[in-house]
């Protein structure tokens, strides 16, 4: 479909740079940013999602930002047909495209043009839901399912693993003419620079955010289990210290990070930048590429 017209991808843990990196290249090079992240997609959801200030976005043109409905959810699917029309829209302007973020199914959605399955019995997706991540796990077990790949932190990927009998959705070469880039932070810098944007959260209101969250939505709305707001529940239940809400989302956003790592690991085609210059590198590497 974009075969020709450069795609920028820009991926990594949380709090490694991503954004960072690409406001500055995305200034640099006449571009505009699709945000890749599955909470950043929700109205509201703004501080806990690290999403990008007013500030920036008028620096930068974002797509994607505050798309979905808190109450009805989002999917991969949606994402992709609307990170398409993005990239088309961007690139039939003259601009360059970057996709940026760090939920990899979205960006390989998108890079190597996923087929998605249909969708399943509302009835069973009903009887799945209304199971524990525990009890669904079992299940996935006890059906032989490979998990390989899946979140088995996110029960709403698990669930459709069970409803598609453990079918994955087809997957095709990366697209032509993608460049694609990675950062990797060393783990005990990536700790302090996650315990760092926690308390910048926490110091810009993020326990209000969350009590209104909670309240508007209820705790089983699907972005109301996302890092940085699930981990409030027990602390406005009265069971929990807000030191202890720090440290969990602390543990729970380290643990995002393991999972991105592992996931953007696989990908041979990404060009990973590791030194401190970050910027420096990538304007270099991406010149060079578009100059090809």
């Amino acid at each position: 479909m974009f075969e020709g017209s450069p795609l920028v991808v820009i991926v990594g843990e949380t709090a490694s740079g991503k954004s960072a990196l690409a406001l500055e290249l995305a200034q640099r090079f006449d571009g505009e940013i699709i945000c890749t992240d599955s909470w950043t997609v929700y109205k509201g959801f703004d501080i806990g999602t690290a999403k990008p200030s007013i500030a920036e976005q008028a620096l930068v043109p974002h797509h994607l930002l505050n798309v979905a409905d808190p109450a009805k959810g989002f999917s991969a699917v949606v994402f992709q047909k609307l990170a398409n029309e993005a990239i088309q829209d961007i690139i039939s302007r003259g601009k360059l495209p970057f996709l940026v973020g760090g939920t990899g199914l979205y960006i390989d959605s998108v890079i190597f043009d996923y087929g998605f399955l249909p969708p399943s019995s509302p009835g069973l997706r009903a009887e799945l839901n209304a199971l524990s991540l525990d009890a669904v796990l079992a299940k996935a077990r006890e059906l032989g399912l490979d998990t390989t790949d899946i979140d088995l932190g996110n029960k709403r990927r698990v669930i459709r693993l069970i409803e598609n009998n453990g079918l994955r959705p087809t997957k095709k070469e990366l697209r032509e003419n993608t460049i694609m880039l990675g950062l990797s932070v060393p783990r005990d810098e990536l700790q302090a620079k996650i315990e760092q944007r926690v308390d910048a959260m926490l110091a810009t209101g993020l326990e209000q955010e969350v009590r209104v969250l909670a309240n508007k939505y209820g705790w089983d709305a699907e972005p109301m289990k996302g890092v940085g707001y699930y981990q409030w529940k027990e602390f406005f239940e009265g069971s929990q210290t807000l030191d202890e809400t720090r440290t969990k989302i602390i543990k729970a956003t380290l643990d995002l990070a393991k999972r991105q790592r592992t996931w953007f690991k696989r990908n041979n085609s990404i060009h990973w930048f590791t030194t401190e210059d970050k910027s420096i590198e990538a304007v270099e590497f991406i010149t060079t590429l578009l100059n090809n």
